[in-house]
């Protein structure tokens, strides 16, 4: 066989076998990407999640998502917890905070971050998160990323993984099901995303916010943390492949979070457009991790895995609306009311796309409303995976009837949150502890614990959450905190304690108003 016959049989091994790749993964198990930003808030995007464009979605500049958004289906009524670690938390066991207990963000072992108010106590929450096996403190369950593991999958955590406290067995993601851990630990942040600055690593004094692992090849360039944790991802897309096996990739970014380090790549136009330093850092975090987002879409091109492959994209808590950011205090979700931390809807509704390739239809807009808990059991019926025990009862709705049909709609759903924890200590208003609240159809209603106050919302009409119909709609409220009490009591909903008692705080159907 002369050179020239030799190469061309060469090149009709490389087609046949790419060609019998293809028909191999068209068959197999769906590869998974589950896109999860941090702090995004839901008009931070050039994408419109509302019925139009705003001023807000005009400041940001994410061309992957537009485009991403063309292929895929987006959902506009999609709800996370107001605090990071309850919606990690709720994403992997399929439960709702009310039933996990993990109801605030959690650091060190045994210990509670909640700030201290002169009225009212913090009930004892599961401080040390999520854990495959009993531990003081935390909530047992069968993790999602376990069970895709125990049915063939590659599972990857990469970026912020903050399911545990410092200390505990569920800090570490190789503990709960994933084969590989890029930069996940206990942390809720960053110290820097700067690897210049060994992403704030010091080895005299040690920070929660630095533990980020297997990271050390990026120390002391001029990389930015996004744009490693993408390329390190991609690295293992490789290894997947090569083991030939399906791939969940829970692509958890530690963006948008703070701190608001400069990426050098993106700040410059925001600057030159007249924005603060801080909210030029910010929009920059934000295309920063559009790009990245933009480079594993272009992965999956590149490599064939387009057709087999479901993207999903979402933020784990409402939008950071205080300083550094510009403007005042919660107005930086417009037109929602408040930010992370509170029930209004700038705390909880998120930015969700998803791409199932034969499944849902490009360009789509669902007004379903779901939340994260749904994401476990959606996730492994798009994986085939139907026969699955856990430790845990799931809460979490199929998404699967709205992804095949987005025009279906189901008002008598049920959505719960409960916050009784406090954030911030009283400031920055009320509105962010000490929360427990009720979405059905297009009615919300919102209990203030501390205050013993009923509100209500219809989010339909008014978005914004303005107007308080609770005087208005006396029965609706009734009926409200009555079926808000029973979810709360059937899934061991905790409540703040009343110091000067020791009791607790009344439930919803007990307030005078309801």
């Amino acid at each position: 066989m002369n050179k020239k016959t030799s190469f061309l049989f060469f090149l009709l091994l490389i087609s046949f076998a790419g060609k019998t790749y293809a028909q191999k993964n068209s068959t197999s198990k769906p590869n998974i990407i589950f896109f999860l930003v941090d702090d995004m808030g839901w008009q931070d995007s050039s994408v419109p999640f509302w019925d139009s464009t705003t001023t807000q979605n005009k400041k940001f500049q994410t061309p992957n998502m537009v485009q991403f958004a063309t292929t895929a289906e987006k959902f506009t009524n999609a709800y996370s917890t107001p605090i990071c670690t309850p919606s990690r938390v709720s994403l992997m066991t399929g439960m709702n905070a009310a039933r996990h207990r993990v109801t605030n963000w959690t650091a060190y072992k045994n210990r509670s971050v909640d700030a201290r108010d002169s009225l009212l106590a913090v009930p004892k929450w599961n401080v040390n998160g999520l854990s495959p096996k009993p531990q003081e403190r935390s909530v047992v369950a069968t993790p999602l990323a376990q069970v895709l593991e125990d049915n063939g999958y590659f599972t990857i955590q990469c970026g912020k993984a903050h399911f545990g406290a410092y200390g505990t067995i569920g800090a570490n993601p190789l503990n709960l099901g994933f084969t590989k851990n890029i930069g996940g630990s206990a942390a809720g942040n960053p110290a820097s995303y700067l690897a210049e600055d060994d992403f704030g690593w010091n080895p005299k004094h040690f920070n929660i916010k630095a533990d980020i692992p297997n990271m050390k090849e990026y120390w002391g360039t001029k990389t930015f943390l996004t744009e490693d944790l993408a390329q390190s991802a991609m690295r293992e897309l490789d290894t997947a492949q090569m083991l030939d096996k399906p791939f969940f990739l829970y692509m958890a970014h530690y963006a948008v979070h703070l701190p608001y380090n400069v990426d050098k790549r993106f700040i410059q136009k925001y600057i030159d457009e007249g924005y603060t330093k801080p909210e030029a850092a910010y929009c920059a975090l934000v295309e920063g991790m559009d790009k990245s987002l933009g480079e594993l879409l272009n992965y999956l091109k590149q490599h064939h895995l387009e057709k087999n492959t479901i993207v999903v994209f979402m933020s784990d808590n409402g939008g950071y609306s205080h300083a550094p950011r510009e403007g005042k205090d919660n107005t930086q979700n417009y037109p929602l009311k408040g930010g992370k931390g509170s029930l209004y809807e700038g705390g909880i509704r998120e930015p969700m796309m998803v791409r199932w390739p034969g499944v849902t239809t490009a360009g789509t807009v669902s007004k379903q409303y779901t939340i994260m808990e749904d994401f476990y059991p959606t996730l492994l019926e798009m994986a085939g995976i139907r026969h699955y025990k856990t430790i845990q009862r799931i809460d979490g709705e199929s998404m699967v009837p709205y992804l095949k049909n987005p025009k279906a709609v189901n008002d008598k759903r049920v959505l719960v949150w409960n916050y009784p924890n406090d954030w911030t200590g009283g400031n920055w208003g009320e509105d962010n502890s000490f929360m427990t609240a009720i979405r059905k159809g297009d009615w919300k209603l919102i209990y203030f614990e501390k205050y013993g106050r009923l509100e209500l919302y219809n989010i339909k009409d008014d978005i914004k959450e303005q107007n308080d119909l609770a005087k208005k709609y006396p029965q609706r409220v009734k009926e409200l905190a009555k079926l808000l009490t029973k979810k709360l009591k059937e899934e061991g909903g905790q409540l703040p304690i009343i110091k000067a008692t020791g009791k607790t705080v009344p439930y919803p159907d007990e307030i005078g108003n309801s």
